[in-house]
């Protein structure tokens, strides 16, 4: 009897050491940097703001900030005004949008410049504040004493608050406000406080944008080479050259349903513009950030809604990045992002329904083992043994049914091997370690749809070590 209380002991610590509890529910930091502007020219931005004001209560939208881009060098400064449309759009959205997480109020916006937690609609008055001009000119050759801005000053404002939280930045144009916080910061600070600094902030940048379209493969023209080449170590930089262009056919394809789903609700539908190139090219930017437990975006490797990315070398075959913009990563990425896509748009659908109505459909919340919350969890496992998964605990909060799906990504973790996954459209699913995964880890991911409108969709994923 003691041998064997021993071992429950044992086993209990193990799974204990495992496993990580549910962090606090904060937001992820995000700076938006966007060539918005004439609809005539360049629509995509104004359609991709849409979208992100539609989520605002999943990111801390730290600023978005008006820069060059392909369309323009220098940045047009009357063409700010679309984004005061949509942001004006939103403001009359708000309230409505409010219902879908119970909120019947607004912080006072000296509480919402502090941290705020996943579900909170920030008010109209603080995301106009968040609007400001980054830099309007392009190319490293601006970079400079000369060359500080609005948002290059409050990216350093940004970095310096008492926040463990990393920033993220979205480039829907040129990055170069960024580059030149950093270059600010290198001439002020000592390198180790120039190293803490950059370490703050993550990068996703939709192309090379720091320079006009006709330049686009002058790489060395713009800032962005120059992050790559000088901070390779400490800034996480993620160049996608492929699901922002699947993001713009795919929209193309599916434009019945922006039309049915997207324009004409609520006051920011009234403003989503008709494509003209392309639909929503920025949008994967902040879509991998997305909190909806499908990925840990420190990890670029899991796929999930802003695609699937590797370490290698760049497009411009000198320097180093997190990209996918060769085979077979290519091919993978856009095979994934193709997958997500009709949950995605079914998902901003319902969000609009909510801007236009104050009522719809919401997301179901996955339980896998008794844990709650979207980080990813944690397994210790033995080769050749099986894993029990228990979804049964998820809920719904309009009490839909539920369809459940369990599945492997072997391009995550570091065990590439199909892994068998008995009931894997169950709730309780049972994975199968394979005998030769020693010292590897497992990615399951587990995918949960209701039955209601929309069909929405959450996750969970789950990292089995195997010791």
């Amino acid at each position: 009897m003691k041998q064997l209380i021993t071992s429950l002991l044992v086993a209990i610590f193990i799974v204990t050491a495992c496993s990580q509890p549910s962090s606090t529910q904060l937001k992820p930091r995000l700076v938006v940097l966007t060539d918005i502007g004439d609809c005539d020219v360049e629509p995509d931005d104004m359609e991709s703001a849409v979208r992100l004001l539609a989520y605002a209560d999943r990111f801390e939208i730290e600023g978005i900030m008006t820069s060059i881009g392909w369309n323009c060098d220098p940045y047009p400064e009357d063409w700010v005004e679309y984004l005061n449309t949509v942001v004006d759009a939103y403001g009359e959205d708000v309230r409505n949008l409010m219902a879908r997480s119970g909120q019947t109020s607004f912080m006072s916006l000296s509480q919402e410049n502090g941290k705020q937690e996943l579900g909170y609609w920030p008010s109209y008055e603080y995301i106009k504040s968040r609007c400001m001009a980054g830099s309007h000119r392009a190319g490293i050759g601006v970079i400079g004493a000369d060359n500080d801005t609005p948002g290059s000053e409050f990216l350093i404002k940004l970095a310096d608050e008492d926040d463990d939280r990393p920033i993220w930045v979205a480039a829907w144009g040129g990055g170069n406000t960024l580059a030149q916080a950093i270059w600010k910061v290198k001439q002020t600070r000592s390198p180790e406080e120039l190293k803490a600094f950059v370490r703050k902030f993550r990068i996703y940048t939709i192309s090379d944008q720091d320079m006009v379209y006709a330049m686009r493969f002058n790489r060395e023209y713009s800032s962005h080479m120059w992050l790559r080449t000088e901070f390779q170590d400490d800034l996480q930089f993620i160049w996608d050259e492929g699901a922002w262009q699947l993001q713009c056919e795919l929209g193309k394809q599916y434009w019945d349903r922006h039309i049915s789903d997207i324009q004409g609700h609520g006051a920011m539908g009234s403003v989503y513009p008709d494509y003209k190139w392309g639909v929503e090219g920025d949008t994967p930017s902040f879509l991998y950030v997305m909190p909806n437990g499908l990925v840990d975006p420190e990890d670029p490797t899991q796929a999930g809604w802003g695609g699937y990315h590797k370490w290698g070398i760049s497009p411009d075959r000198k320097t180093y990045a997190w990209n996918s913009w060769e085979q077979p990563q290519k091919s993978i990425s856009e095979g994934y992002f193709e997958r997500f896509y009709p949950d995605m748009l079914n998902d901003f659908a319902a969000r609009m329904q909510w801007a236009a109505e104050g009522k719809g459909n919401t997301n179901p919340v996955v339980i896998v083992n008794g844990q709650d919350g979207i980080a990813p969890i944690h397994i210790c496992a033995s080769a050749g043994k099986k894993v029990k998964l228990d979804g049964s605990k998820s809920k719904d909060r309009e009490g839909d049914q539920l369809s459940f799906k369990w599945w492997h990504q072997p391009e995550a973790g570091d065990y590439s091997n199909p892994v068998e996954i008995d009931r894997s459209d169950a709730s309780v699913a049972f994975v199968s370690v394979p005998s030769d995964a020693n010292g590897k880890s497992l990615h399951i991911v587990c995918e949960v749809h209701d039955d209601g409108a929309f069909n929405l969709v959450s996750y969970r994923r789950i990292i089995i070590d195997v010791q």
